[in-house]
């Protein structure tokens, strides 16, 4: 499993533009809809065992909101495209301090 760490998650018109830490080094993240369909992208190489990846965000007091996303390779940044998540983040943003990549 990868696990992000949020720093900070902005709103902005219809998208969430932030910053993450993994391991000691901090990557931008954007969440948006599926505009172009579900993506996931990540801003390092990764070599999953499957196509489609749960992608949980968490927070306190068990909120979690979770998508299956297919992951679409490496970008400069932590890229999530889901309608799911980003709908739930609009009503809960401060409250996810976790974004969970999970390959099974």
């Amino acid at each position: 499993m990868l696990s992000f760490k949020i720093k900070k998650l902005d709103i902005f018109q219809s998208y969430f533009f932030g910053k993450v830490e993994f391991r000691n080094d901090q990557f931008k993240v954007n969440i948006q809809n599926q505009k172009r369909g579900k993506v996931l992208k990540l801003p390092f190489e990764f070599n999953p065992k499957r196509n489609q990846l749960i992608v949980r965000l968490t927070g306190p007091k068990d909120l979690f909101v979770e998508d299956f996303l297919p992951y679409c390779g490496e970008s400069e940044w932590l890229e999530i495209d889901s309608d799911v998540i980003t709908y739930f983040l609009a009503d809960n943003q401060d409250k996810l301090d976790t974004i969970e990549i999970m390959d099974k």
